[in-house]
């Protein structure tokens, strides 16, 4: 049976933190386990680093501009994915890593298309990708979501005030904050919660739609407090981040961006499915409201709706 690098790995958020850790990593693998690449990013100077950086380590790689918050860019950047596939000038599309995702600190924000900002990059985003990508991957493939453990609240969150998710209908959770509502730390830390939990409803529905042989799994990283993903938080916190990350046992992109390839990558891993939940490189179990099989349903149709009114 072929393998996951015998193909084509799209990424999305190469540019930066885990992403372009994930990238270097899967471009410096030997020749027989290196995969072409798809980086699907903002288009500027940043992805045409990170495009040559792979070129250099000896990858074949395609860099499509897209900006994640606007749907109609995703639209387009998957028709010139799809065209690169057509023409030959890549391996067949084995894997996609929807690795791209933001923290806003105000929820009042929203995407060109109207969305709450949070909502729209980390989840709508890349459902609507994937959707017009999935008939075009070639079996065996896999599609890694990019998970949080926030979506639940532990002691250690608590302590930190890192706020859980608070499931509603999904056509509401793609509502901005209302302008007589203040923006507050907790509504933005919801939000992001909402969102990956989201995901990991929408893997569990995935899996039942997608074609045999395509294994949906969500990998979280783990805890890094100094990745790009705060940077809206501040500078002075994202330096605090980057102190943390030299404690024994917090994250960080070198240490965790390798694990993501891995989980994309390699053979260990090609059990997966479901929307298996990858912690950095051990699978564990979901906290059980996260399986749900009536939510996860009624997600796949409101994204439908969702993503079908905007034009």
């Amino acid at each position: 049976m072929a393998s996951i690098a015998s193909g084509t790995v799209l990424i999305t958020g190469p540019t930066g933190g885990l992403g372009r850790a994930a990238t270097s990593a899967m471009a410096r693998r030997p020749d027989a386990e290196r995969p072409d690449l798809i980086l699907v990013g903002r288009p500027g100077r940043g992805l045409a680093e990170v495009a040559e950086e792979a070129r250099d380590a000896g990858a074949t790689v395609h860099d499509v501009g897209c900006d994640l918050a606007r749907l109609a860019d995703v639209r387009q950047a998957a028709e010139q994915v799809r065209q690169v596939l057509a023409s030959g000038a890549t391996r067949p599309l084995r894997a996609v890593i929807a690795n791209a995702g933001v923290s806003v600190t105000d929820t009042h924000r929203v995407s060109a298309d109207g969305y709450e900002l949070t909502f729209a990059v980390n989840y709508l985003a890349h459902a609507q990708l994937i959707g017009d990508l999935l008939e075009v991957l070639k079996t065996p493939a896999r599609i890694v979501l990019l998970g949080s453990n926030t979506y639940y609240e532990n002691i250690f969150r608590r302590i930190l005030r890192v706020a859980p998710a608070r499931w509603r209908d999904p056509i509401e959770l793609a509502q901005p904050t209302p302008p007589d509502v203040s923006a507050s730390v907790e509504l933005a830390g919801t939000a992001y919660s909402d969102s990956k939990l989201a995901l990991l409803y929408y893997a569990h529905e995935l899996q039942r739609r997608a074609q045999p042989g395509v294994g949906v799994v969500v990998f979280e990283p783990g805890f890094m407090p100094g990745t790009g993903l705060g940077r809206e938080h501040g500078e002075a916190l994202q330096r605090v981040g980057r102190a943390l990350e030299r404690i024994p046992g917090v994250s960080s992109p070198t240490r965790s961006g390798p694990m993501l390839a891995a989980v994309a990558l390699d053979d260990r891993w090609a059990h997966l499915r479901d929307g298996a939940f990858v912690v950095k490189d051990a699978e564990r179990q979901v906290m059980p409201f996260a399986n749900d099989a009536a939510r996860e349903a009624r997600l796949w149709t409101a994204t439908d709706e969702l993503l079908r009114s905007v034009s």
